[in-house]
């Protein structure tokens, strides 16, 4: 069992131009996405947050049922649920604005245990910054690694969020030794400062960078630099494409059977470039329809 920990959210996405064009409602919210991508890619796979009882709430379980995730850790919240308003430039790049006062998801208490047979947990995004939420997380994430399961992190940072950057980008190093895998982009690379061997040195069996369009790259704690070209693809938007990455790595990571520390520093170049060429993919089929649409293991063929 793969356990995604972090808020679920409708992403209102414009039909047109303007500031005034017609809004879509979509299931969204980095943690929700990949949890909905790897019930897709058929990974056993619960989702730990907390949903609004709300239609939009109702919604989000659906779309989990939907995918096949499990929905039993969830805790349920009779506040609204968050909206993230995006925008889409000509690139297909999305950026947000967040409706988050007083919503469900900021309550969210952590555990007092983790599903039985829970093997990895992901964490990331707003469900890292917005209190008092974000410290039941980090108390998780904590607890998760002392216990010795495997943890996945993907700041994913939503620079409008944090009030204080410079005590966020201490917090996420105090993080990092809890860390089993990091995944970002560039853009959240540049944003917190650092480098890959900076943060491999204080926790991370290995840190996966994304470029966009131009591929990812893995930096592991032997030195080696992996790097691996993007798929070629017409993109619609870029929503959900990060998502994807997590989703597909964690997928391919446990079908390796290297869901542990120890496991994942002993991967060759071999097993990461087919990990990594499989995240593209994945990101591809995603950015090539719009919203936050990540791919069915049948899309995709073997690891």
């Amino acid at each position: 069992m793969i356990v995604v920990a972090g808020e679920a959210l409708i992403d209102l996405v414009p039909q047109g131009t303007g500031a005034l064009a017609g809004l879509k409602p979509a299931l969204g919210g980095g943690p929700y996405n990949t949890a909905v991508a790897l019930g897709r890619l058929g990974s056993p796979t619960a989702f730990c947050s907390r949903i609004s009882y709300d239609a939009f709430g109702e919604a989000l379980l659906d779309g989990l049922r939907e995918a096949g995730v499990d929905v039993s850790a969830v805790q349920r919240g009779t506040e609204p649920t968050t909206l993230a308003v995006a925008t889409v430039d000509t690139n297909g790049s999305a950026a947000y604005s967040f409706y988050v006062d007083g919503t469900a998801d900021r309550l969210f208490a952590a555990p007092a245990e983790l599903p039985a047979g829970t093997r990895a947990v992901s964490f990331g995004t707003c469900s890292l910054v917005l209190e008092p939420g974000a410290s039941a997380y980090e108390e998780l994430l904590r607890t998760a690694a002392a216990q010795g399961v495997f943890t996945a992190l993907d700041p994913n940072i939503r620079d409008g969020l944090i009030p204080d950057a410079d005590a966020y980008r201490a917090r996420f190093k105090s993080w990092l030794p809890s860390v089993s895998l990091l995944k970002l982009s560039e853009e959240d690379a540049r944003w917190l400062g650092g480098t890959p061997c900076e943060w491999l040195a204080a926790g991370p069996s290995a840190v996966v960078v994304t470029q966009g369009g131009e591929g990812l790259t893995v930096f592991t704690r032997d030195g080696a630099v992996l790097p691996v070209p993007g798929e070629k693809v017409d993109v619609v938007d870029t929503i959900g494409a990060g998502d994807t990455v997590n989703a597909a790595l964690l997928h391919g990571l446990a079908t390796l059977g290297a869901l542990s520390p120890q496991a994942v520093a002993g991967l060759g170049v071999e097993d990461w470039a087919r990990l990594l060429r499989f995240a593209a993919r994945a990101a591809a089929i995603t950015c090539s329809r719009a919203g936050a649409q990540p791919p069915y293991a049948s899309e995709l063929g073997e690891l």
